[in-house]
């Protein structure tokens, strides 16, 4: 049996191939670059070809690290199991799957649509647990494996406007122990990290806010929005071996939002 790796080799995701959903902007495409940093195989993956595939040839131009880009529906499980039939096709079953595609709908609760409900349990929940059912498939094959979902503060905090998008992310986090049970025992983690306010392009608006911006600084220990580099160091934990028997949790980066009242 090859000796465990120790020290900086237990980061190292060289070898190792990882798709991260909705990774050709804001939080997925920092993870991505993160992820081929610490030497993963990464494929970018997003709904507009051209800009996943920009996406990843800058990865590649900037790490050295070949970069991949794909494209279909997370929410339609025919679209899943035709793209990851694709993937596996061409580099094999991912040894890591960062779910992190999601968007958000805001109106008061009284008011909110039936289609924007709809919209955000098929992009925020129902598109982890088909990625997380296909890719389990070759993970269990394998006997490894490390799946990583993107919850949020709102996993475990409400704030008035976002009830159904609370909902989604509080599933993550009871999906993601739901994956440890079944998956734990063929060698596979499965985890969630919960991000706090992140500056990114899609939060822009409300960065430029002064007024919310305030709330935020003055709501977070840290006193600042989070950088989306603030993410990887978490994100290169859980899919490498420094991870190894964490699993089933939700890591809150958060700048210590969820930690005081």
């Amino acid at each position: 049996m090859p000796e465990a790796p120790t020290g900086p080799a237990l980061f190292d995701l060289a070898g190792r191939t990882a798709l991260v959903t909705g990774s050709s902007q804001g939080i997925g495409r920092a993870l991505a670059q993160g992820l081929a940093e610490a030497g993963a195989t990464v494929v970018v993956h997003g709904r507009d070809a051209a800009k996943a595939q920009r996406a990843a040839d800058e990865i590649t131009a900037s790490t050295g690290v070949a970069a991949h880009a794909i494209t279909f529906d997370v929410t339609d499980a025919a679209a899943v199991d035709a793209g990851l039939t694709e993937l596996e096709a061409r580099l094999g079953t991912p040894d890591i799957l960062v779910n992190n595609a999601g968007i958000q709908r805001r109106s008061p609760i009284a008011e909110f649509a039936d289609q924007d409900w709809h919209d955000l349990v098929a992009t925020n929940l129902t598109s982890a647990f088909l990625l997380s059912r296909r890719v389990a498939k070759g993970m269990i094959a394998r006997g490894s494996g490390r799946i990583v979902s993107i919850g949020s503060v709102q996993s475990q905090l409400a704030r008035p406007s976002i009830a159904p998008y609370s909902a989604t992310k509080g599933a993550i986090v009871m999906l993601t122990k739901g994956l440890c049970a079944d998956l734990a025992p063929h060698g596979i983690t499965a985890n969630a990290i919960a991000p706090g306010y992140f500056a990114t392009e899609l939060t822009q608006a409300l960065v430029d806010d002064e007024q919310f911006s305030g709330w935020v600084r003055g709501r977070t220990p840290a006193g600042r929005w989070g950088d989306v580099r603030d993410l990887v160091g978490a994100l290169v934990f859980l899919a490498s071996d420094a991870s190894a028997f964490v699993n089933g949790q939700t890591l809150y980066v958060d700048g210590g939002m969820t930690a005081v009242v």
